[in-house]
This record gives C-alpha cells, sequence and structure tokens, in this order.
C-alpha cells in the first residue's frame, strides 16, 4: 500500500514526509483491519510531523481522522463491528483500563495512553488498524469527506465546548476558527449560545458569520459583549490574555490544543481576579467520541472541507501551517 512516513520531523516546507510502498499492516489480536476511505488533516499532525510533538513511534504514518471499511478481523475478537462495516479512527487508541483515572471515568488521563498517528500508524495510508474496543461507530448522512473532520476536529471541539462549561444560553468566544472549531461553534449554536469568534483569517471570518456566529473580528480584538465562557483553539499563547481579559466574571476559557506556545505574564485583577478560570483540554475518552457522534447524527452539522489526493498529503500539511484554507482539510486514497 501507498502511506506516509514522517521520515524525520522537521519545519513542513523542508520536507519530513515520505511518501513509500509499505506493507498492508496486519490485524493483531482484538483489531480490525480497515481500508481508508478518508482522513483528515489535523494541526496534531502537524505538530507530530515538525517535532512539536515528541518522537513515539520512528517513520510514524500520521493522521488520526480516520474513516474506513472493516475489510478484517483480528483473531479473538468480540466486537459490534463485522467485515464491511464503516467505522471510524480516533486519537485515543489506548488505555489501560486500570490506573485510577480509567476507573473514575477518567480515560483520557491515563499515564499508559496511546494514539493513533503518533505512538502507532494512523490513516495517512490505504489502510489502517485500530483496536475494535477503540473504532467508533459513525452517523448517517456524512460523506467519508465530512465523517473525517468530525473523529478529531470534532470530538475535541465538543470536550473544550465541555470542559468551557458554557452556561444555557449563554455567550461564548471561540480564539480561531480552523476544522474544529467552527464545528464547536456549531455545537453551541444548536444548544442555543450566542457565539462571537476571533480570528486573524478573513475566510474563516466570512464563514463564522455563514453558520451564525453573532459577531467576528481580528485574532486579539474584544468582542462586543463580555464572554462566559471561552475557547482557545489556535496554538497562540499570546492569545491567552486578550482571551481571559475578555471573560465576564466567573469565565472559563478552555483550551483545546495539544501544544501551544508560550503563555506572556498575566495580570491578576484583570485576566484572573473575579474567579475566572483557565482549563486544559487533555485529549478524549471513548464516551467523549460516542456522545459528540450521536449528537452530529440527530444535528446534521455543515463540514467544510478541501479535499486532497493522498500523494498530495505534504501540500495539505503545509496549506494547513499557512491558513491557507477555511475549514479542514481531507485526503482521499
Amino acid at each position: 500500500m501507498r502511506a506516509w512516513r514522517v521520515e524525520k520531523p522537521a519545519a513542513i516546507d523542508d520536507g519530513p514526509l515520505r511518501f513509500d510502498e509499505v506493507a498492508v499492516p496486519e490485524p493483531a489480536t482484538g483489531e480490525l483491519l480497515v481500508r481508508v476511505l478518508a482522513c483528515g488533516v489535523c494541526r496534531t499532525d502537524l505538530h507530530v510531523t515538525e517535532g512539536d510533538l515528541p518522537v513515539h513511534r520512528v517513520g510514524v504514518i500520521p493522521g488520526h481522522e480516520v474513516v474506513g471499511e472493516v475489510v478484517a478481523l483480528g483473531s479473538g475478537n468480540s466486537t459490534e463491528f463485522d467485515i464491511g462495516d464503516r467505522v471510524g479512527i480516533a486519537w485515543l487508541r489506548h488505555t489501560c483500563g486500570e490506573c485510577r483515572y480509567c476507573l473514575r471515568g477518567a480515560e483520557n488521563l491515563c499515564p499508559r495512553s496511546r494514539y493513533t498517528g503518533w505512538d502507532a500508524d494512523g490513516g495517512y495510508a490505504e489502510y489502517a488498524t485500530v483496536p475494535a474496543d477503540f473504532a467508533l461507530p459513525l452517523p448517517s448522512g456524512y460523506t467519508p469527506a465530512e465523517l473525517a473532520p468530525l473523529l478529531c476536529a470534532g470530538i475535541i471541539g465538543y470536550r473544550a465546548l465541555e470542559r468551557a462549561a458554557l452556561p444555557e444560553g449563554g455567550r461564548l468566544g471561540i480564539y480561531g476558527f480552523g476544522g474544529s472549531a467552527h464545528l464547536a461553534a456549531q455545537v453551541a449554536l444548536a444548544r442555543g449560545a450566542e457565539v462571537h469568534v476571533m480570528t486573524r483569517d478573513s475566510a474563516a471570518r466570512a464563514l463564522a458569520l455563514e453558520l451564525g456566529a453573532s459577531s467576528a473580528q481580528g485574532a486579539a480584538d474584544p468582542p462586543p459583549v463580555p464572554l462566559d465562557s471561552a475557547i482557545l483553539f489556535a496554538p497562540v499563547g499570546d492569545l491567552v490574555p486578550p482571551a481571559m481579559a475578555a471573560l465576564d466574571r466567573g469565565g472559563i476559557l478552555s483550551i483545546a490544543g495539544i501544544h501551544l506556545s508560550d503563555i506572556p505574564p498575566l495580570n491578576y485583577q484583570r485576566h484572573l481576579f473575579q474567579e475566572r478560570e483557565i482549563r486544559s483540554v487533555t485529549a478524549n475518552t471513548r464516551r467523549d467520541a460516542r456522545d459528540f457522534l450521536t449528537f452530529a447524527g440527530e444535528h446534521h452539522l455543515e463540514v467544510t472541507v478541501h479535499p486532497y489526493p493522498l500523494q498530495r498529503a505534504d501540500h495539505a500539511l503545509a496549506d494547513l501551517a499557512h491558513g491557507r484554507f477555511a475549514g479542514a482539510a481531507v485526503l482521499l486514497p
């Protein structure tokens, strides 16, 4: 099969990826082998490729927003899935099930967790494997290209929204408006929120307004109203102070990314007093994933996708790095 591997982490413009012929993986005990129908291009793939995240597997195949068709079952499977089923492969790939975090329902914090496209080969390929217990059923009414961004951008945006604890009918600020943000905004709007978007990209601002945002302005500009909650999707620590300053009393800023540049010093009175909070987001639980995908099945989301053939995955990542599109890029083998 054809697949992209991270040959040596480096800036995407320096060519860290290599397109190779590699063997089709064999599903291990308890795993599914899927033929990849679509794979989303996530900023986390860029962090793995460029070395912002440390190397966990030399020559890893990136990609963790995988829509596939089951073509083989590993031995010992007792699973809800069968050959021919359409399944999703997401970022979270393994947890121990035994630690105190797993036992209290916080498996996203498991110290022995493993991830698709970082610890194990992912979906920038024609085939991929997934542990059956971590494969996800997919909602109907979407094409494979539309489903792919739901599997990380959608799930992480959903968890970030939950972490932001937006009150009913509240005012939500969104900083950065890419693949994850444009989905989280729709979830918030469907729940009756008032959404305000801050982003540097004019096309993204136009998309935000088209989807129903009440306002859209520059990345560090103040929103027109105080915010009850905010989510930072852009991996830019410099945006934390303006986001905190925009919060109303008791407001919460949720930081959605796995990587963030350094945060400048905060002023206690201006940014934190009156019980303002900052919360990080670490991966997701399987329950988050299933809850979000159920929501997506009940409330059709407009998924803005930019398709690329698999052989142009390096161009898709470069376009993501340089902000050349609004929405989500998707690879189609």
